[in-house]
Formats: C-alpha cells, structure tokens, sequence
C-alpha cells in the first residue's frame, strides 16, 4: 500500500507486528489481495495524514495521473474531466455499451493513434518472486486512480476521481514509486526496472485519453486483443474511465502495453506461459454488483407527488431533556437481588412469595421465602456441582442458560431462574416450543445460537409434552443449536452440603439475564440486562410505585419477561411482596379470575393488560359481590396503546361502583430495551385526573402534535404514561436519520438514560451499537454532551408538566407515501367497524408491504366461523371507509383467514411478521379477500400521450438515413438460379429452369434415381412403420389422381381437403391432388376421444375452404360418420369423402400441369392465438422460391438425411414435412410429435441412431423433453444417446422466440453432446411462411438483453445482461435468401430507425398471395399482401407479417464478410394490450405471473372494458387459490406498472 504521510518507522511496535504479519500472510496465500489491502488500510487509517486538495478548474490542463495510455497523445483530446462534468455525464447515462452515441470518428482514430503509439514501445516486466502476481494491483484506494469496471459511476468513484486531480501535480513517476514502496515484491522489481535499456523519462499525462477509451467502441480493428484486460472487448461506455498501472512495470507504461506479447506475458521472462495466463485469471477482478452497474431507476418511473403546501411543519423550540426525580437511597436496600431472597429466606422463611392458580382459577400451590430460597439454593449448588465431574463441570458462572417453562407453572420458573442467578449461570427464558411449526421458533433458534445456549432448563410435565421423534428424543427444533435438557424438580435436585454457600457479590455490569425480543422483521434477539441494571430498576420501580414490604400483587402478565418479570419476580422478592399469577389459560376459561383474587386475597397491585380489562368487563355480570377498594394501584401495561384510553374508561365505568377509584389506574410505557420508560404514579383521591390529548391524525402521520378541533372522527384521544422513571433522563429524537433532538411540538423516539436499561443485545455487537449507544445532537449536528442513551423503540411526546404522551411504536410505524401511520391506530379503527359479526375475539393484523417504490398496508383478520361472505365484504368495505376517512390513507388488501389459522405468539396473540411472511409467500389461505390498488398507488407513471400520426417533412429521407439513424432493414443473400446445365446433372439436381412445379421435380426424380428413399416414417418404439422412395411416391400419388378422377368427379382447381393423421399417406395424398389439378388443403383431424371439441374446427375449415371433396383413412372415414361425430355437426352435409386405403390400380390419363407458375399449388389454413381462423394462398411460384430459399440456407441435397417432428399441417411444419424433400432430394426421417407422448426419447433416440445433423421441431415437442427427460440425462448417457453429431436444432413457430425454454433444453442435453450453439429458431407468418431459418452458414444468433420501458414506448434501448426491468430477446434466426425485411410505423407506414420497435414487413418471391376468404375482402388483402411503404423505397412491393419486431446490426460476420443485420420478432401486432398509451406483451406479463407463486400453472392476459383481467391455473390445493390475488398484483405493479383491474383463479385445463 502506498504509505502516503506514513513513515513506517513512526509506527507503534505492534502496528508495525501486525504489518509483518500481513505481509507474511499474503506471500504464503493465506490472505486475498482484497483482504489484505482492507486489513492494512485499517490499520494505517488512524496514522495517515490529510493532505490538501486542489481542485484544478477544467481550462488550466493539469496533467493528472491517468493511465499512461500514450506517452504523448495529440493535444486536440487532451481535456480534463471535472466532478461536475462527471456528474452531468453520469445524469444523461444511456442505456449501456451499445449506445450510438459513443461511435465517434474522432474518438476511432484518437485511439488508433494511440494504440499504434503502444505497438512501438518495448515490453519491461520483472518477474515474479513469490506466488503473488506480477500485475497485482496496488492496494492504495487513497493514491490510486481507481478502476471503476462498473458501468455507472458511483458518489465513490466521483469522490476519488477529485481527489486524483488534486495530487494531478505530482509526478507519476513519483505515485508509481509509492505505489511499489508497498509491494511484498519491491526488492525484485526495482532490481528489474532496467533490463539494459534506460529508464523512460516519466511524463505528464493528461486524462483525456482515459475518456476516449472509455467512450469508444473499437470497431474493425485489427488489434489483437488485450488477453491481460480485465473488462471484455464489448465494453461499457465508462468501463475503465481510469486504470491504474501495473505494480513493477516499468514507470513510463501501463499495463495496455502487454498487447503485442503471446499472452500478455514478458518476452524475456522466466514464467511458463500456462503460470502466466492463470495469474492473469486471477488478477482480473471480480465483477462487480450489480447495484454498482445500475442505478434504480425509480426517479424516471414514478410519479413523484407533488408536496402539500398544507402540510403541517413542527414550529416549537428545540427540546429540553427531561430529568426523572432523583433515585433515592435506602439504607436497607440490598446490595445484590440475591442478597434480597436470601435475606428474606432466612428471616421470613414463612412469608408467602407465590400463590399459583390451577385451570379453574383455584389457588393451586404457594411457595413460601423460606422453600424458594431452600429450592433456588439446591439448584445452583446442583447446576455448578453435580451437572459433569468436578474437573470438567458443564457449566461454568457467566454461561447461558435456556429456562423452558409453561406459564402456568410459574413456581418452577422462579426456582430455576433464582438459581440460575444464585450459580452465577445467566438465565435465558423462552416459550415451550409446542411443535416444529410453531411461529418464529426458529428465530428463538436465532437467539439461542447468538447467545451460545447449549443447556435448557425445564420441568417434567413440561419435558413429558415436548414434541419427541418415534425412539422419544426430543425432536431438533428447527434452527435451534443443539440442547442438553435438564429437569429442575426438587427430588432431581441436590443438597448443598453444609460449607456450601452461593457467591452472592456486590450487583456489577456482568449480565444477570437475559430476555427475548422479537423485532418487526420477526428477528428475536437478546437484551442482556446486567445485574446493577437489574438492581436499580426494582429499586426505580418501587419509588415510583411506591411498593412496600407484605403487600400483595395480582399479576395477570407473562411472568418470564417485560413487566410481568420486572415486577412480578424481581421487583416482588426484593420488597417481599406476595405474588398471585393468574395464567393466560385461566385468563381464558375464566376472564374475572384476576378480579376475584384481587378480592379474595384485598391485593394492593394488579398488573394487567388492556385485553384483561376488556374481558374482565365483559364477563362481570356473573358476579356482583367482589370489591376492588383494596386496589392502590392497577397498573396498564400497554397503557401506551391507541385503546388503551377506552379500555380504561370502560373498565372504569363498570367497576367503579365496586369501589374501583378512578386514581388508581396507571398506564406504563415500556420496551425491552430501555426497560421502564415511565409510569403514572398512583394518585391523591379527589385529585383532579391528568388531562388527555386529543390529536389530529392528519397532524400525527406528519409526525407533528396538533390539537383537534374539528373533525372528530379523524382524532386520536391518548393518555398519558405518567412521569420519567426515578434516576433517569429521557428526551425525544427523530425516529430516521441522525438522532436530532425533535422540537416540542415534534412526534419523535423517546430515548433514555439511565443505569436502570438494557446493556446491549447478547452477541450481536453491531445492532448494539445503534440501539443502546445513541447520543443526541442538537439542529446543527453537534453532540449535546457524552452521555449514551438507550432508543426505547417508543413514539412520542413530552406534554405539559413533563407527562409522557405515547403515541406508538417504531415496530408499528407505517410508513406509507411520506406519511406515518400506526398500525395500532388502524387496527383500532379496524375493530371499531361492528366486528361483533366478523372478526374472530377481535384478531386483526396490520403491515406494510413494499409494492413498487412504497409501503403498501395490509389488513389481515381472523374471521368467526359462522359470518356470512355477505357479512365479511360489507365488514371489509366499511373498514376501507373508515381507514380512508379516518387516516386518509388508502389499503392495498384487506383479507379475512378462518379463525385460529394466524400464527400466534406464545401468549396467544397474532405473530405479525410470521403473518406477512405467509402473505408474500402466498401461505396465508384467505377464505375472502378485498383487492384495492386502485386507491391506494398513487405514483404510477403518467400515461403518455401519443403524438398525432402524420408524416412531415422533417421525416424525408436523406439516403440511408432518417432522423441519423440507420432505417431498420435487413436482407438474406440472392436467391440465385444455377444456369450451368453439365453442373445439375453433376450434381444429380433437378434444373430449376427447366422444372417449375413441385410435380415435373417429383417426376424427373422418379425416372433419374427411382429407388431413393425420400420418407421415413417412425413409430413410438422408433421402427419405420413406412418408407417411400421417389417411384413409390409418384406411383402412389397417381393412384389417388385416378381415385378422384374415377369417384369424385373434381374439376381442375377444385379444392380438396387431405385429412391425415400425420404420415406418408398425407405426402402421397397432395402430390395426387397437384397431379390432379385440384388445390389440396391440410387439416388436422378430430381427436377421437375429445370430437366435442375438435371436430367443429374440422367441419368450419371444409366449410370456409368450399372443399368439394375430403381424401382421408378408412379409420378416419368412420368416425367422420360415427354417432359421436353427429352429436356434435351436421355429418349428412359432408362433402364427398374418399377412403385412400383401397385405391384403384389404374393410372390417371395424364398429369396435369398448370398454364403458369402464378396458379395456386395448395391453401395453407391455420388458427392464430386471438383465435382467427384464416388460410392463405400458397403459388407454385412462391412453393419453388420458398423450397430453393431453404435448400440454400441449410444446405440440403441427395445425401443428408434430416430428422422433423413437427405437425405438418400448416405453415413450415407442413413445407418441411411434405414439399422440401421431394424438392431438394434429401432423406427427410418423420417423426409425428404425437409418437412422443407414448415414448419420451424417441426424438433425441433417433438423432443418436441415425447421426442426424439438422434437425427441425416445435416448443411442444422441446417442452415435453426438458419437463419429461430433464431428470432422466444419466440413464440416456448409459443407453449410448450421443447427440453431439447434432448441427442444428431448429424451432418452427410463429411467435418470438421462448429464450428460457431454448436454454434450459440445451444445458440439460449439454451432457448428452449437444452443442450449445445448436439450438435455434426459425419464424414465419401467416403472409410468409419463413421469414427466418437459422441455416448452417450464418453466425450464431446473438441474444440482446432490451429495456422493458422502453418497449413499451416502442422504442428499442439495449441494456446489460441483469440490468433491472431487462428482457432477452434472442433473434429469430438468419433471414432466408431471397427474404427482405423492413421494420415500419404501422400507423405512418413509415420506415423507422434501428433503435425503433415497427411492424416487421417482408418482400419475398415465396410470400403467400393473398387470404383465401368466403366474401373476398380484397381490400383487405391489399393491405397485408401487396402494400408500399409511405415514403423512402416508394416501389417495392411489401407484405405485412402483423409482428412487432427490430433489426440491430451485431458485430458478427456473414458469410459474406459484412456485418449481420439480425432480426428479433417481440410479438403479434393484434395481441398486444394499449395501456396507459403504452404498448404491452401479454407474454411478458403471463411470464410475470407464472412467477409470482408455484401454483401457478398457465396464465393468459387480457383487457377488458379498459380493465387488465389475469387468468390464472392453480395447480395446488384450493385454499391456495385466493394467496394467489395479492401475488399476481404485486408482480404485475412491480415488473410492468399496471393495476391489474381482476383476477380469475380457474381449475387446470
């Protein structure tokens, strides 16, 4: 590292140890450079000096040190680069490495020169010494100009790139020399510097040169590659804007001077080449992040609200800490909390400690001073003595210790957890774990493992109804550590033997106990509370409650942690206080229970929950004789909850004829953390009561305090906590952001300081640090003194008289468009909605959800078993009101799940994290759900507006190019014609002069090579079921000629239909018809076991077609008659049928042959997605040029052989099938797709039995492989399957090409020998039947990654592989010979630019001639078949596809040697959906869908009445069906910005 202002010398000893070692580390490889550079920086970092920066203005040219690119670069580029020039660069950022705008002229030949420059200089290298690279880079962040290889310059790189030119004034020669002061290999590379060649003089060397190479793309060059570079030849526009030189080069140059030697490795050096390419390899850093390569960007996307100038500011002053009362002292005071229990066990042995209640509500046991402290003292002794041997004990004072009791036997825990504290062992107390799926159990796995448990305490009912495996070990719960259990109950224990006695010291900062805390993310962390702390907060808590010795409490609370500990074990042993705990399953069977026992037994305290008051209320008409006038002091432990207020009131209400006084009710705010924040002390009776807050809620969601006056619903009423615990200082901070002190008018985080809080969370020193170290700072940033405070997790305010006022929580705080809202608050609201008929015991969940770029709330109950649906909407639609009058913030979902299926905390209550873990995982299996995005995302984009269509002047042609851009078109090669007579026959080829139709080839092929087999016909165990040679076709074809002649009476030019299963039959069948003069038309037959469905299809093409005759099997011919087939159509109707399975042995008189090339030669009719049926005409003109137009492109003649398992009835499938072979005399083998369904590897079999090379099939077919064959590779491999003789693999469809399905059936079959770069596509339309065909010479098909947004604005912006909102798009495959193809406006009909997404139009002599219609709709026809272009090329002739698509020009050569214009299709014209004025791809959506949930099988998207309709298959379980709503709108916002309007969840199929 380059030491700059650090004399090593002047360090300390062990700074310079630490170094050596380093050092030492790295030379043996124990350390990555990464690391090493880290660690020392580290430790230099206290030692380095400031050095001044000077910032050099852009005119002054100071020479900076840039990579030393060209030792003397032309002064014309010599610029240097300013933050702000950088930062304006970094705003205008385009969409990647392929942006017009870097394809400079003069930024071509600046680097020409200067690379031409780098080829003269001579190469000097030192050889490595260690096994650390030669080229390692230097590990000085702070003096190396940093190699920024992302693609967006972060605040980092900006930051440096100033501090760069700051040093600008020094020398490089001097930065190279630090640079290699740091360098473990220093001594050999200054011995190496000069290899008998002077030293370069160093030079200045401007910046600039660093931009030119960063902005320009090398195009053409004839310069070897950089195989050192660490960024490939493609590069980012501002990849490697600096780099810094090579470590122990010589000082003039950088390491792009290594071109010109093999491999980047020095000529004169002693390294093996292999050594140094592996250095090389490892040298190159790694890639980037990719938050580092994009900038989110959510600024372009949403629409940001405009602010409210009505918006409430805080306009108080600054606040002022408040100081609790000071913390008295007592003489008698323990000095441990031990100390207490013992003293207590021995002088009031008699003295009742805790009376535990049976399920009834009856007193079960009491346990007295003396047997607490005679049980607590046998376990600690048995703990520290008798748990391993005496010279390997299992646990030491200061290990963990896990405490799994129930509640309801609260004895056992205070036993465990007092001789936990007597051993010195900190206790950890957790729930019972009930099962393996309990809620948040594996995040108690969490705190156990940070607070290195391995020893769980608990009792032996509680050890019998633990969860067991079948040989009865306790199951391994879930991300639990492993546990030793150990049973606590008296006769297990131990006596101490007399000179036995527990340690008790003086209460110190070593943690006494530690308790669980779940955070809102579900994480459950510890809070060690050390034993002074937990000291002095029973000593707080009885100032303030004013607890004396013998009184006697009710405690409803969970006595294993917050107040129900705090006050109800520790607070109650220290003053002596007997405690009657009142378990959550009495609470249950008997809510008056604590009532009754504080009658019963005329306690003093109660310490109860709002629910307790509640149900306590609802339940007192049972009984009437109880008195509450013993009652000093009933303390609300979640006094700080929005219903708190109410709770009380009513509770009040109800009881106070029972001598409840109204002063004796205390709300307490509390957090695990910051333990007691405050408590109302109890009251003088007749005192006045403190008064109460009544708030604005528009007022609070800005985080501000204002008083309510006018509108009373939207008021929030809030009491206060009372006063600062006793010894403590508390003042109110801003929730984000630095801890600023708020202003007194401010809703902020109340913070504590005080001895009696939270030390930090056990294990976890990181989040320690922001939660228990926090040190306030004044509006200027100043710290307002030393002191640390502990966050509370609270929101609040100070009030008058310094009352404390809290008004939520951090964990509950909503923060939804700028606003905050508490959940508590809008469960309140939610509640107050009659949810008598509903809501299941008043269970209601509220969280957030980030859905495109804001929190999003989310309503969750628990509905009764016995509410209507009718009942659950009107509640769900009243709750929307509500929440929207009240709150003024709209719900993305409100949903009701059957009651008791929400995961629960132990206590019973509703475990929120786990609730949304279920939501966004679609577990949660809502029985009704209310959807409501439309009122709640408010920052969608704008829709855009689109500009009026007319072509003006602006848009005339100027060559080439329009608007400076190249027109998007793209040509295959010529179609030419062979002349050479002597060559045909050479070649045994029909001549295309002499032979127009498909027939004269067919046979000119039977008298010249009769016996050549033209079709192969397998069956599903792979035996050729037929074959038919070149005789056997012709001969066979004439025999149906004779049959239509002799029975069906046909006219020349009739039209026939051929229905085949398919096979050679369907071949023979249309060569008879062209012999015949008649027109044949393929179709598909009916599915004998679904004829309901398929037939009707059948019957409306034979219709539509005006068929005069139908060729088809005898098989066939039954079932078109069958009674099934007369269920479903008209069978009397039929045209005349002809069974071909016995044909007439005569010959026909003779063949026909049409008057011109221009005739039809058949009707190709297919059914399109949007379910139009329509078929086209296909000329024996466009049938040659389209068969020589394949031949050419894949290189088909005699000899090969192809393999096709394609549906042949329409389209391509039908080209390849029937015409190519007959045309191009090569072997085509036909395997029908539907062969597959009964044996999976029939396809791939035959390719590895026949060695074919070209091979064609459908998605179908590639799908049915992958899903079928993907898990089946090995077994493949050992039956001998080889398919590395496969050349191409070729995809017929009509759509764009499916990338993930390409790819995933090449990597799987990578194994079995297929070539990665075989697989491709074709594409062809209804006006063209192949437009594309990956053939054998062209390059590769590229693969472009294409911004989403920018589609949709049919614009065409490439990005990077992985950049957010991206979509590969693989192109479609070469384009034919003899094909044209332009990218048009389909609205101006205009040409447009490469950079433009356009209707894809073609000009072919193979393109269709018209659509074959009933009416003739010629216009129509016109239009699609036969139209010009607006303005350029006015003259050709073009035919319209109807598919969106875009040509970019790629960097690969054709066989030509120019550039490859590749074509990429996105999708069909009629299927895409206007939103928003944007134009989407319901592919991309479905794509979307079948994301957002495993259930989801297939989908489809559509609009309707201007609203998105998802339809979506489940393939689960139907409870599963309504998860998948809100999963379906959050990926449809999410990835496309659209609401969907509905969602429709259908069975499969």
């Amino acid at each position: 590292m380059a030491n700059r202002g650090v004399d090593l010398s002047d360090l300390p000893k062990d700074v310079r140890d630490q170094l050596a070692e380093l050092d030492l580390e790295l030379s043996e490889g124990d350390i990555t450079q990464k690391g090493y550079e880290k660690k020392r920086a580290k430790l230099l970092a206290p030692y380095l000096s400031k050095t001044p920066s000077a910032d050099p203005s852009p005119e002054t040219d100071q020479p900076a040190p840039g990579p030393s690119s060209a030792p003397d670069p032309p002064p014309s580029t010599s610029t240097s680069v300013s933050t702000s020039a950088a930062r304006r660069h970094r705003a205008r950022r385009s969409g990647g490495a392929r942006d017009d705008r870097y394809r400079s002229d003069i930024h071509t030949e600046a680097v020409q020169a200067a690379l031409a420059q780098h080829r003269e200089q001579k190469m000097a290298l030192p050889m490595p010494t260690k096994r650390r690279s030669a080229f390692a880079q230097s590990p000085a962040d702070n003096c190396t100009p940093p190699d920024t290889s992302s693609g967006s310059e972060d605040e980092g790189s900006l930051r440096r790139r100033a501090q760069v030119q700051a040093q600008g004034l020094q020398s490089p020669d001097s930065w190279i020399n630090r640079s290699l002061q740091g360098s473990s290999t220093s001594s050999s590379a200054s011995s190496t510097l000069s290899h008998g060649e002077p030293k370069p003089q160093p030079q200045p060397q401007p910046s600039a040169l660093a931009d030119v190479l960063a902005h320009t793309r090398i195009e053409n060059s004839s310069v070897p590659p950089d195989v050192t570079s660490a960024t490939p030849q493609e590069r980012h526009p501002q990849a490697e804007a600096y780099q810094p030189p090579v470590r122990g080069m010589s000082r003039g140059q950088s390491r792009s001077s290594m071109m010109d030697t093999a491999d980047g490795v020095p000529v004169n050096s002693r390294v093996s080449t292999k050594i140094q390419q592996l250095l090389n390899t490892l040298k190159r850093p790694k890639r980037p992040p990719l938050s580092e390569f994009f900038m989110d960007d959510a600024e372009e996307i949403v629409e940001v609200p405009q602010p409210d100038p009505n918006t409430p500011k805080p306009e108080g002053r600054q606040i002022i800490p408040v100081k609790g009362e000071p913390l008295g002292v007592v003489s008698n005071w323990p000095p441990a909390l031990q100390a207490a229990l013992a003293r207590w066990g021995a002088t009031q042995a008699k003295s009742p400690a805790l009376t535990a209640l049976d399920i009834t509500g009856k007193p079960l046991y009491t346990l007295t001073y003396g047997k607490l402290w005679s049980r607590s003292l046998k376990l600690a002794f048995t703990l520290l003595n008798k748990l391993g041997t005496k010279n390997e004990p299992v646990l030491r004072p200061g290990d963990r210790v896990a405490l799994v009791y129930p509640n309801s036997d609260p004895g056992m825990f205070w036993v465990a957890f007092y001789g936990c504290l007597l051993a010195e062992v900190i206790p950890v107390p957790i729930e019972v774990p009930l099962s393996r799926k309990d809620a948040g159990s594996q995040q108690i796995g969490f705190l156990l493992g940070s607070c290195g448990v391995s020893l769980a305490l608990t009792s032996e009912v509680c050890l019998k109804g633990l969860p067991k495996t079948p040989n009865g070990e306790i199951l391994q719960f879930k991300g639990w550590p492993r546990l030793k259990w150990v049973v606590t109950d008296s006769k297990y224990l131990t006596k101490p033997s007399k000179d036995w006695q527990p340690h008790i010291p003086t209460a110190n900062t070593d943690p006494a106990y530690i308790e669980y805390k779940a955070s809102k993310e579900g994480t459950v962390m510890g809070v060690a509370v050390s034993k002074v702390a937990m000291l002095t907060h029973c000593q707080a808590l009885t100032q303030a409650c004013n607890y004396c010795e013998g009184e006697t409490l009710v405690n409803v609370l969970d006595c294993k942690k917050d107040m129900g500990l705090w006050h109800g074990v520790l607070t109650s042993v220290m003053n002596r206080i007997h405690t009657i705990t009142v378990p959550y399953a009495v609470m249950k069977a008997c809510p008056l229970s604590w009532v009754q026992r504080v009658h019963t037994h005329k306690a003093r305290v109660a310490l109860v929950k709002c629910r307790d008051l509640h149900w306590a209320m609802m339940a007192h008409r049972e009984q009437r004789d109880i008195s509450l006038a013993s009652l000093r002091m009933l303390i609300v432990a979640d006094g700080a909850n929005p219903w708190s207020v109410s709770s009380c009131d009513a509770f009040l209400n109800v009881f106070q004829s029972h001598g409840l006084k109204p002063e004796v009710i205390c709300p307490c705010a509390t957090s695990p953390e910051a333990m007691t924040v405050a408590i109302r002390r109890p009251g003088v009776p007749g005192a006045p009561l403190p008064a109460r807050a009544i708030l604005s809620m528009w007022g609070l969601s800005h985080g501000v305090i204002r008083v309510n006056t006018e509108d009373k619903n939207s008021a929030l009423t809030v009491q206060d906590v009372g006063h600062v615990m006793p010894g403590a200082l508390m003042c109110i901070v801003k929730p984000d952001g630095p801890p600023q002190l708020c202003k007194t008018d401010e809703i902020g985080e109340i913070v504590v300081n005080s001895r009696a809080g939270g030390t930090m969370y056990y294990g976890l020193p990181g989040v320690t640090k922001n939660m228990f170290e926090v040190i306030p700072v004044n509006a200027s940033g100043a710290p307002i003194g030393e002191i640390p405070f502990i966050r509370s997790g609270l929101l609040g305010f100070v009030g008058p008289g310094s009352l404390v006022f809290v008004v939520g929580k951090i964990e509950g705080l909503l923060m939804v468009s700028g606003r905050r809202h508490n959940a508590d608050d809008l469960v309140a609201t939610a509640l107050a909605v009659e949810p008598v008929k509903t809501v299941y015991r008043g269970r209601v969940a509220v969280f957030s959800v980030t859905v495109f770029y804001d929190e999003r709330i989310v309503i969750v109950a628990e509905q009764r078993p016995e509410a209507s649906e009718e009942d659950s909407f009107q509640w769900m639609s009243r709750v929307l009101q509500a929440i929207d009058s009240i709150h003024q913030v709209g719900l993305y979902c409100l949903a009701l799940v059957p009651a008791n299926t929400l995961p629960k905390t132990p206590l019973g209550g509703i475990h929120v994290a786990e609730t949304k873990q279920h939501f966004l995982e679609g577990n949660l299996h809502p029985c009704n759900i209310l959807m409501c995005p439309h009122t709640c995302v408010t920052n969608l984009p704008k829709p855009r507006q689109k500009q009026p269509v007319g072509v003006g002047p602006a848009s005339i042609m100027v060559g080439n190019l329009v608007a400076g851009k190249r027109v998007a078109q793209a040509a295959g090669r010529d179609l030419g014609l062979i002349e050479d007579q002597d060559l045909v026959r050479k070649l045994c080829m029909w001549p295309t002069m002499m032979h127009q139709y498909l027939t004269e080839a067919l046979q000119w092929r039977a008298q010249t090579d009769p016996d050549h087999v033209l079709f192969v016909l397998l069956n599903a165990k792979g035996v050729a079921v037929s074959t038919a040679s070149c005789v056997q076709l012709h001969r066979r074809a004439e025999k149906v000629t004779a049959a239509l002649a002799e029975r069906g009476g046909i006219n020349t030019g009739d039209n026939v239909v051929l229905l085949y299963p398919p096979g050679i039959d369907l071949i023979a069948s249309f060569y008879g018809c062209l012999y015949a003069g008649c027109i044949p038309v393929t179709v598909r037959p009916p599915h004998p076991q679904n004829l309901a469905a398929t037939l009707p299809t059948v019957r409306m093409i034979i219709d539509v077609s005006k068929a005069v005759c139908i060729l088809t099997t005898q098989a066939l011919t039954k079932i078109l008659r069958s009674k099934e087939a007369a269920a479903t159509v008209n069978i009397k109707t039929w045209p005349t049928i002809i069974d071909t399975d016995d044909l007439p042995r005569r010959r026909p008189p003779m063949i026909y042959k049409p008057p011109t090339a221009e005739m039809l030669a058949y009707l190709d009719f297919s059914v399109s997605t949007t379910g139009m049926l329509t078929g086209v005409k296909i000329s024996h003109a466009a049938v040659g040029a389209l068969c020589r137009s394949i031949k050419l492109q894949c290189e088909l003649y005699s000899s090969r052989q192809i393999a096709i398992c394609l549906d042949p009835y329409c389209g391509l499938g039908f080209v390849l099938w029937c015409l190519s072979s007959v045309y191009s005399g090569h072997q085509s083998i036909l395997i029908p797709p539907a062969e597959l369904e009964v044996s999976l590897p029939l396809w791939l079999s035959t390719l590895s039995q026949y060695r074919i090379r070209d091979t064609f099939c459908s998605y179908s077919v590639m799908e049915l492989c992958t899903k079928g064959l993907g898990t089946q590779t090995e077994a493949l491999k050992a039956r001998g399957l080889n398919l590395s003789c496969v050349r191409s693999c070729v995809v017929v469809a009509e759509e764009r090409p499916r990338l993930a399905l390409t790819q995933s059936f090449s990597k799987l079959f990578k194994d079995l020998g297929l070539s990665p770069r075989a697989v491709s596509t074709a594409f062809g339309s209804r006006v063209n039947l192949a437009i594309c065909l990956q053939g054998t010479t062209g390059p590769d098909p590229s693969t472009v990654y294409v911004d989403m947004k920018s589609l949709r604005h049919d614009r065409v912006r490439l990005v990077e592989r992985g950049a957010p909102q991206s979509l590969p798009l693989m192109e479609s495959g070469t384009i034919l010979p003899g094909v044209r193809v332009v990218i048009v406006n389909p609205e101006t009909r205009g040409p447009l630019g490469d950079s433009h997404l356009g209707e894809i139009w073609v000009s072919s002599p193979h393109s269709a001639s018209g659509y074959y219609t009933l009416y003739g709709e010629e216009s129509l026809q016109a239009d699609h078949f036969n139209t010009k272009l607006s303005f350029g090329d006015t003259q050709t002739l073009w035919a319209r596809t109807g598919y969106l698509g875009f040509v970019k020009r790629t960097e690969l050569l054709d066989a030509s040697g120019d550039r490859h214009d590749a074509l990429f299709v996105v999708g069909s014209l009629d299927e895409t959906l206007e939103l928003r004025g944007l134009r989407y791809h319901p592919i991309d959506i479905e794509t979307s869908v079948s994301r957002a949930h495993r259930s989801i099988a297939e989908s489809a998207v559509f609009t309707w009445t201007n609203l998105l309709v998802v339809v979506s298959e489940l393939c689960g379980s139907e409870q599963e069906a309504l998860d998948l709503v809100p999963l379906v709108t959050n990926v449809v916002l999410e990835e496309h910005h659209l609401i969907v309007g509905v969602v429709v969840i259908v069975d499969p199929g």
